[in-house]
């Protein structure tokens, strides 16, 4: 059994958010790396470069992924994941972490069955420690 995730990726804008975050992913010290793409086309480019790389073992783990963000949002990265799974070759486990309380938000993602949950910001610590724990087991 593994001690830690290996790494965990944040797909989301607002810096503050990645901040806080990242001190509370670090204070679970359960994760061994933190990834942060400011949209979702970046962090599509990078799944694919690591992809055509032939390197499998640099993917995330988890992504924890906003909704609204300029350029491509949530919902348009996970069309793109969409595509990209057949080549993924391991599992990675998308949340969903918005500050949007819109009940159609929570459908469409419940729709989705690449998306484990959606999550309120901000994550708390707690939820954080279940994530990571359910992954190691």
């Amino acid at each position: 059994m593994r001690n830690k995730v290996d790494s965990v990726c944040i797909i989301d804008d607002d810096l503050i958010y990645q901040f806080l975050a990242k001190e509370e992913i670090e204070y679970t010290n359960l994760v061994g790396k933190i990834m942060f793409f400011d949209d979702g086309e970046k962090a599509i480019h990078f799944l694919t470069a690591t992809l055509d790389n032939n390197d499998v073992a640099s993917l995330p783990d988890v992504i924890f992924l906003d909704i609204n963000m300029p350029i491509m949002d949530g919902w348009e990265f996970l069309g793109a994941y969409l595509l990209l799974k057949p080549r993924i070759g391991k599992n990675i486990v998308i949340y969903i972490v918005s500050s949007s309380i819109d009940i159609r938000d929570l459908d469409k993602a419940r729709s989705i069955s690449e998306v484990s949950d959606y999550i309120i910001k901000p994550i708390s610590n707690k939820r954080l420690v279940s994530i990571f724990s359910e992954l190691l087991a």
